[in-house]
């Protein structure tokens, strides 16, 4: 319950300020407020390391730190998400995205095995230490991109101030809406895996950290094949990303049902590999979806609804997962996935389902093809 706490603390900023932070994103020159996020989380993660070394470290303290993190993710993550759009342009962001989420995860496969020998060996307040030198790594890249290689699409003058601009913007895209939906409901219930693995390890499976460590790699070993795929795959079709959320749900569901973790860490690749590709498909469907000067927006309200939903989730899940079983947890979980994936399927197939470039743009060049007969 504590764990399921502290992050729903952490990503509560990602549910609460979602609209606020894309408003902000949409305003700033991304590249330097990314810069600004990375340098934030820097000295947190440098805090907190210097504290736990001290040997002053609190409850509260660990509160305290991931609200600052969650309030810095309010930015980053739907500035970090256009950004990519800005740096490779339209016609190669599912590569990009799909190769981005590669990268991500490969982390995700090799962190735990670094943090675990870090923590045996140097302790906890090292791998805070290390944590916040790799936010370096991150400042470094942003400062060698040259401005004049970048793909910033000119704005068409409209001036949206209102601070739910974004939510009507959303509500008035289909295909954008049905898509935040569905992750809604996979990132309330499904993705809380930093709080159903470690109980589905320990009371499960009677292990340890490394265990949890052994889950958490599968999926990550999964992510990357995942994204290393749907990056070799040029259009962006709805009936994928309806595929990919179903499996990602059967899967789950799998895991829930391994009888020994040797097994469920084999389970955990695929897993990754469906989450991936999933994700990666949505993420490219609504940035391509969406016009410049909302693009922000809408990324906040992704975030808000796979991240931020965490807040809702992780104390439900850990609760499941605590006082019933581990195994129904993930099971309501891969549950929920499997029932988002029908309703997508519901309201995405009615229409063309192939979007090689984005809806207002074909509108527009379509317009432009009439003016031009007509003359």
């Amino acid at each position: 319950m504590a764990l399921g706490s502290v992050l729903a603390v952490r990503f509560a900023p990602l549910l609460f300020g979602a609209i606020i932070a894309g408003n902000l994103v949409d305003s700033f020159d991304k590249r330097r407020l990314l810069i600004a996020t990375q340098s934030a989380a820097a000295i947190i993660s440098l805090t907190m390391g210097a504290l736990i070394y001290a040997g002053v470290i609190a409850m509260w303290m660990v509160y305290v730190a991931a609200l600052s993190k969650g309030l810095v993710d309010m930015l980053d993550r739907p500035a970090r998400q256009t950004f990519v759009h800005e740096i490779v342009g339209p016609e190669n962001l599912r590569n990009a995205v799909s190769l981005n989420s590669s990268m991500a995860n490969t982390a995700r496969a090799l962190g735990p095995l670094f943090a675990g020998s870090i923590i045996a060996t140097l302790g906890i307040a090292v791998c805070y230490l290390a944590n916040a030198l790799s936010f370096v790594a991150f400042i470094v890249a942003l400062l060698s991109l040259k401005s004049g290689e970048m793909h910033r699409e000119a704005r068409d003058g409209r001036k949206v101030e209102h601070v739910f601009a974004g939510v009507r913007y959303v509500a008035s895209m289909p295909l954008i809406r049905t898509i935040l939906i569905t992750m809604a409901v996979i990132g309330t219930l499904a993705y809380e895996f930093q709080v159903s693995l470690p109980l589905l390890a320990h009371t499960t499976f009677l292990g340890d950290a490394a265990d949890y460590a052994a889950l958490l790699s599968a999926m990550g070993v999964g992510s990357i094949a995942g994204g290393l795929f749907t990056a070799s795959r040029k259009d962006v079709v709805k009936s994928e990303f309806i595929a990919w959320a179903f499996l990602f749900g059967v899967s789950v569901c799998i895991v829930a049902l391994m009888p020994s973790l040797s097994l469920a860490v084999l389970a955990m690749v695929v897993v990754g590999f469906f989450s991936v590709a999933m994700s990666a498909t949505g993420s490219t469907m609504i940035q391509l979806a969406s016009e410049a000067h909302m693009r922000g927006r809408v990324m906040a309200l992704w975030s808000m609804a796979i991240f931020g939903s965490t807040l809702i989730g992780a104390p439900i899940i850990g609760f499941i997962g605590e006082y019933g079983s581990p195994r129904t947890a993930l099971m309501l979980g891969g549950g929920a996935a499997i029932i988002a994936s029908l309703f997508a399927a519901r309201r995405l197939l009615e229409s063309y389902a192939v979007f090689p470039i984005p809806p207002f743009i074909k509108i527009r060049r379509e317009e432009a093809a009439v003016e031009n007969t007509r003359a």
